[in-house]
């Protein structure tokens, strides 16, 4: 039953991910959420999120921000990395993901999604039929319907990490 909300991948960070790899395995298409994601909450782009751009710009991937923020918010981390966005995205609806992937020429068997919510972010990737990596959120200060629904992650985080160890 908890399955549809379970990553297909759970790292400590965004920046952990070994993107490389995964380009060698065929993946082109990246769709990232942006704060807790990339970024604390409400921050501009850091130096760490501008070099890992230019880094995945390099390895030939195209890049999607999808938020559920207003355009400012998207804008103004946009504006150091330079990528495709989708602001207001209204996740977990399946709609934007797939319009994502139009606009960086990608489809499902190629693209990744990497976010650090599981009841937005994760559960409509996966409804989208995307392979997912949830992330830890990078720092703990949030609003309070999203620490509300940490709560609830908790939960299912529980019996993902009990299936994972049956799988072992």
């Amino acid at each position: 039953m908890l399955e549809i909300f379970y990553p297909d991948e759970y790292l400590d960070s965004t920046y952990e991910i070994n993107f490389e790899a995964l380009a060698k395995e065929g993946y082109r298409g990246l769709i990232f959420d942006i704060d807790n994601t990339l970024v604390p909450h409400g921050a501009p782009a850091d130096e760490r999120a501008k070099a890992l751009f230019a880094r995945l710009k390099r390895l030939g991937y195209e890049c999607c921000l999808l938020s559920n923020n207003q355009l400012p918010r998207v804008e103004m981390f946009n504006q150091d990395v330079q990528v495709h966005f989708i602001e207001n995205a209204h996740k977990p609806s399946v709609k934007n993901y797939q319009r994502a992937m139009e606009r960086m020429g990608t489809d499902l068997k190629n693209t990744i999604f990497i976010g650090d919510q599981i009841f937005t972010d994760i559960y409509g990737a996966n409804r989208a039929g995307l392979r997912t990596i949830l992330v830890k959120p990078i720092h703990p200060k949030e609003e309070i319907q999203i620490v509300l629904k940490r709560y609830l992650e908790k939960i299912v985080l529980f019996f993902y990490r009990r299936r994972c160890r049956k799988l072992l």
